[in-house]
């Protein structure tokens, strides 16, 4: 049985889980979200792997970021990433990567950039499965209407981090 290293990051806006495998970060997701099960389940499933409480130079580094990112010093992350998912989900997760830091884009323009305008509500689900929040920056996206909708962290956080920002 492999192994995911995982550590607890307390950020400004919420409790992040951290995990990282192979030198990668495959999670970094909100401690207390409603689909933490599902995730957990999916990751661990998939890297044949069980979670082990422990630091690793990967998530070091994304502690590292993330508090540069939290004070305004960061806009894009260097940190390796890991994504696990199907091949539909990664493409949108590639996406979500080239929203810019500063900016929302909406579900809509999001299937459109994967070449799929009908493929809506399956680039939301997508969105929603994202494990590696922040820097997968899946808070950028918003509804066509211009409203906040759907974030795993909740609406509180992702109204947060639009305005950390937006401030910069």
């Amino acid at each position: 049985m492999n192994k995911i290293s995982i550590t607890y990051y307390k950020s400004p806006v919420g409790e992040i889980l951290l995990g990282s495998y192979d030198g990668k970060l495959c999670l970094a997701d909100w401690r207390y979200r409603k689909m933490r099960n599902s995730i957990d389940g999916r990751i661990q499933k998939a890297l044949n792997a069980k979670y082990i409480e422990e630091s690793s130079e990967v998530i070091e580094q994304a502690i590292s970021e993330f508090d540069a990112y939290f004070r305004g010093e960061r806009k894009t992350f260097n940190t390796p990433l890991l994504m696990i998912g199907t091949a539909f989900q990664k493409s949108v997760w590639n996406k979500l990567i080239q929203v810019p830091y500063g900016t929302t884009s909406s579900y809509l323009d999001l299937a459109k950039s994967i070449n799929n305008e009908k493929a809506v509500r399956a680039v939301a689900s997508a969105n929603g499965a994202n494990a590696i929040s922040i820097m997968i920056p899946c808070h950028r996206i918003i509804g066509s209407n211009g409203d906040l909708v759907g974030y795993a962290g909740g609406l509180s956080v992702k109204k947060k981090l639009l305005v950390l920002e937006r401030k910069r």
